[in-house]
């Protein structure tokens, strides 16, 4: 089965508690703070596995959760870092934040990876907030919350040379006579629903994939009839063989059809107009055809269009070879299509890094008699703190009071037993002005 789109969640690994523990080894009075800080969680990493050919497998699996960190240890010990969660992928994936429709990866080599959702910190033990004030804190963090956001992927399938035309034009055919793809053939419009690959093989080692696209229609580039998700593999392709049914069978006009395809596809990328083309004038073999294909140059030249035309009979492999060593030739000069350019080497380049939250800044609103504070570093503080004792509580005002956040709600009128709501927690007001 063949699949080029899904949508899918992910989430990195939590990170593990910090715990509160104190030395109590014989011969050592008073012994000092010993909570080992929790584990890293685990990333969700893609990574291109070129065995692959499509997304059927997110089909049936759409969640995907890293491991979570382990919990700090006594002695000082740190928890283990969880492992990283590897989901293959195949070549030609395109990965898509589906809030904000942020490309976060073009994904073509195989072994290519790029961390999608991160994994979050270990929570602190309480051996790291021991002071000279404070030598036995009994204090710990929780582990930070793994990275969550639902992605769509894209497959666009990695071919050397794509077949594009109208419906029921020979795309087909002609791959399975050149390849030994063995695609659905028949005599209606859109047999072919999904693209399908072949590997055509010429004389000393010469080959190259060629890919049977869905045939166009009119108003493809604007996802008629299922246009976006047929155009999308056209991008992939270094060069375009557009097929045309030269006979004109069922009233069709070969150039028109010529002129409609291509249009469709500049309206689609732009970049495709430049993509080099060759014109393989199929069904030779019928009568009429060589009448067509001559009114086709003649309107070429009238309209002052160029291109390579090469007369072919997909049926009775007339000129089959002709067209394919010139295919092989043209794609020795074609450069590898370029990775989308907002993207390219994104999985090398992408680097997160954890830094302590510092930006102090914060707003305070009124809903009715509650004055609810935001601030994404007293938020993030309060989810990783643990409240269990008298001197996790206070550590957390004292900051907040530093902060700026008491006076500013003294001078909104906060007084003695006020409500204060942060994140989802409400707290009861005390002045100590």
């Amino acid at each position: 089965m063949f699949v080029d789109k899904a949508k899918i969640y992910v989430k990195g690994g939590d990170g593990g508690d910090g715990i509160v523990s104190f030395r109590r080894e014989l011969y050592v009075p008073e012994g000092g703070p010993a909570g080992g800080d929790g584990g890293d969680g685990g990333d969700v990493i893609f990574r291109v596995d070129e065995g692959l050919r499509t997304l059927v497998d997110f089909r049936y699996q759409r969640h995907f959760k890293g491991e979570r960190g382990e919990r700090g240890k006594v002695q000082g010990m740190h928890g283990a870092n969880a492992k990283d969660s590897v989901i293959r992928v195949p070549p030609g994936t395109v990965v898509v934040d589906d809030d904000s429709g942020e490309i976060l990866a073009d994904l073509t080599r195989h072994g290519q990876e790029i961390i999608i959702a991160r994994g979050g910190k270990g929570g602190r033990g309480n051996i790291r907030f021991a002071t000279a004030k404070d030598p036995a804190p009994h204090i710990a963090e929780k582990g930070e919350d793994g990275q969550e956001r639902w992605v769509t992927l894209e497959l666009k399938v990695m071919a050397d040379v794509g077949l594009v035309g109208f419906p029921s034009v020979g795309k087909s055919t002609l791959l399975s006579v050149v390849s030994a793809a063995k695609p659905k053939i028949g005599a209606y419009h859109f047999t072919t629903l999904t693209p399908n690959l072949g590997v055509v093989d010429l004389d000393e080692g010469v080959s190259f994939v060629m890919a049977d696209l869905p045939g166009l229609i009119e108003g493809a580039h604007e996802g008629v009839g299922l246009g976006h998700e047929f155009l999308r593999h056209v991008e992939r392709t270094r060069v375009i063989v557009h097929v045309v049914d030269m006979s004109g069978t069922e009233g069709r006009d070969p150039f028109e059809d010529w002129l409609k395809i291509n249009e469709e596809l500049r309206l689609y990328n732009p970049k495709l107009a430049d993509r080099p083309q060759i014109v393989a004038a199929n069904k030779m073999d019928i009568p009429d055809a060589e009448v067509h294909m001559e009114f086709f140059k003649e309107r070429l030249a009238e309209q002052g269009m160029e291109c390579e035309i090469f007369p072919i009979s997909a049926a009775t492999n007339q000129g089959i070879q002709a067209l394919l060593y010139r295919v092989a030739k043209l794609l020795e000069e074609t450069p590898e299509v370029p990775e989308l350019e907002e993207v390219a080497d994104l999985a090398e380049r992408k680097v997160y890094k954890f830094e302590e939250d510092q930006d102090d800044s914060f707003t305070i609103r009124r809903e009715n008699e509650i004055f609810v504070v935001e601030s994404p570093r007293i938020e993030r503080m309060l989810k990783r703190m643990k409240f269990g004792s008298h001197e996790a509580a206070m550590r957390f005002a004292n900051i907040v009071r530093r902060m700026g956040v008491d006076n500013e709600l003294r001078k909104r009128g906060a007084t003695d037993g006020t409500i204060i709501r942060i994140g989802e927690v409400e707290f009861e007001f005390v002045d100590k002005a």
